[in-house]
């Protein structure tokens, strides 16, 4: 398996040398790596790359992803698209039809749910919460409507009433000193939401580069509706990894102190009124990086991997189950 290589060193520079992508600052070699290890190049910040190195990545198939230093999302760069144009046909036409992508969506919400309410469960026994216990019940019963509601709209309602009630419960899973009102996205407005939109944007990254290794094409989706610009697909297949990869780590840094207050400063920019710092971003994309690699059985093929690993696995079968010749149907990854 290949892994991402981060560049979070402001002013650090990125050049080649033969197989090798070089690291270096100031004359000082930082890191270095053979190319064939690198599955993703993600660059937060002022970092430099020199058109030999880029030239060897694009070449390779290795996407490069540009980030700020706080972690807002800029841009992608990607080498030739793959020969999948079958696929990518099956793609568009499964997604313009009303049934087959309705099917589709409603796997997604039910894995998402589904996580969502196992997610709970642990929580209300570890910490012995009525409130939580509530919580998860009251997201079983929107994860009984999935398969129930054949209208679009309504199932986003679905998916909506469930994330509602799951963060509405999230004052209850963090320890002093840190709060939580809600789900705050343009912009963050608090440390837990900082935490949680920089988790997200990094987990779409890695589904993104399985989507693209799958042959998929990452902007027709099905739970999210075309939208320019808007990577849909890449978003369907996040939904149920949300919980198991962001959500937990987020939790796990605040309620153990890997994160602190001090890690998080005003924003520069009018639509930033906070950030997280340098450090409190190497700890936190450390943790992150931590959680995709960690190893477990796989429930159902009984194999050994990873969560980066099965995000590819998930994109595979999503492909598979856009074959017209094929009779199985994608299932979402649900924990146990």
């Amino acid at each position: 398996m290949r892994n991402p290589l981060y560049v979070l060193e402001q002013g650090a520079k990125l050049n080649r040398d033969g197989r090798r992508i070089v690291v270096s600052k100031d004359g000082e070699t930082l890191a270095q790596v053979a190319v064939i290890q690198v599955s993703q190049v993600v660059l937060f910040g002022n970092i430099q790359v020199t058109t030999p190195a880029l030239r060897l990545l694009l070449d390779e198939g290795v996407e490069v992803v540009l980030l700020s230093e706080e972690g807002r999302f800029y841009g992608r760069l990607v080498g030739a698209p793959g020969g999948h144009g079958a696929l990518r046909v099956n793609q568009v036409l499964c997604s313009q039809d009303l049934t087959i992508s309705l099917k589709l969506a409603q796997q997604m919400v039910y894995g998402k749910l589904h996580n969502i309410k196992v997610f709970l469960q642990r929580y209300a026994r570890r910490l012995e919460s009525e409130t939580i216990h509530l919580a998860a019940i009251g997201v079983d019963q929107q994860l009984q409507r999935v398969t129930r509601t054949t209208v679009h709209n309504s199932l986003m309602g679905v998916e909506g009433q469930g994330t509602a009630i799951y963060f509405g419960v999230w004052k209850a899973l963090l320890q002093p000193p840190w709060r939580f009102e809600g789900r705050v996205r343009r912009p963050p407005t608090d440390p837990v939401n900082v935490l949680l939109s920089f988790g997200y944007t990094v987990l779409l990254q890695n589904i993104l580069g399985a989507v693209l290794t799958a042959g998929l094409d990452p902007y027709v989706g099905f739970l999210h509706r075309l939208e320019y610009n808007r990577p849909s697909l890449a978003l369907d297949l996040m939904e149920e990894f949300r919980p198991l990869i962001v959500d937990s780590v987020v939790l796990r840094c605040l309620n153990n102190g890997i994160i602190k207050e001090e890690h998080f400063r005003p924003g520069e920019e009018e639509d930033r009124p906070i950030v997280l710092a340098p450090e409190g971003v190497r700890l936190f994309v450390r943790e992150l990086e931590t959680r995709f690699t960690q190893t477990f059985k796989h429930p159902e093929s009984g194999e050994q991997v990873t969560y980066r690993r099965l995000f590819l696995l998930q994109a595979y079968a999503l492909a598979r189950a856009l074959d017209p010749a094929s009779s199985t149907p994608y299932q979402p990854f649900l924990a146990k």
